[in-house]
């Protein structure tokens, strides 16, 4: 599928906007803007929403490094978009609430993967069993995030790329 320039521009800006704010809110352990902008822009732009997560994921390797870590968001964001592409139809704030919400909750869960190949089964559930802490901050942030912010930021950015479809 060839890009075109406003379909390169969008995936541009897009990852860069994911980029920003996850390492803007780096420092608050698992509190991200990440979930939502994924769901957003899987429901606005579809699947150039790929381009934008595999953009982010190898940024975020450039800045942090690459680790297992890395290989897990490959993944996990992917899949976060896989799920959202069956339900990009719905509109309801409250409903992206509580998939943002669990997929927080399942986060460690499926970052525990690789683990279960590099350790087998102790040392994956160790490793699940220490992130629910962190789990847990991470599904109410992300619903209530998701709660808040879903319909202003789904109503700029679908202003947005409608304005970019209009202007040639």
């Amino acid at each position: 599928m060839p890009m075109r320039t406003k379909n390169i521009v969008t995936v541009g800006i897009m990852s860069a906007l994911l980029i920003t704010v996850q390492v803007g809110l780096s420092f608050l352990p698992n509190i991200e803007l990440v979930s939502l902008l994924i769901i957003l822009t899987t429901i606005i732009y579809g699947w150039k929403t790929l381009y934008i997560i595999y953009i982010f994921v190898l940024v975020e390797g450039l800045i942090y490094g690459f680790g297992i870590w890395w290989i897990n968001y490959l993944y996990v964001w992917t899949i976060l978009m896989l799920i959202t592409m069956i339900f990009r139809n719905k509109r309801s704030p409250f409903f992206w609430a509580i998939l943002s919400g669990a997929f927080g909750l399942s986060f460690g869960l499926l970052c525990s993967i690789p683990y279960l190949f590099i350790g087998g089964v102790p040392m994956a559930v160790s490793g699940i069993i220490s992130g629910i802490p962190f789990d847990a901050i991470h599904c109410v942030s992300n619903y209530v995030i998701a709660l808040t912010l879903f319909k202003p930021l789904y109503h700029f950015l679908n202003w947005m790329n409608q304005n970019m479809q209009k202007n040639p």
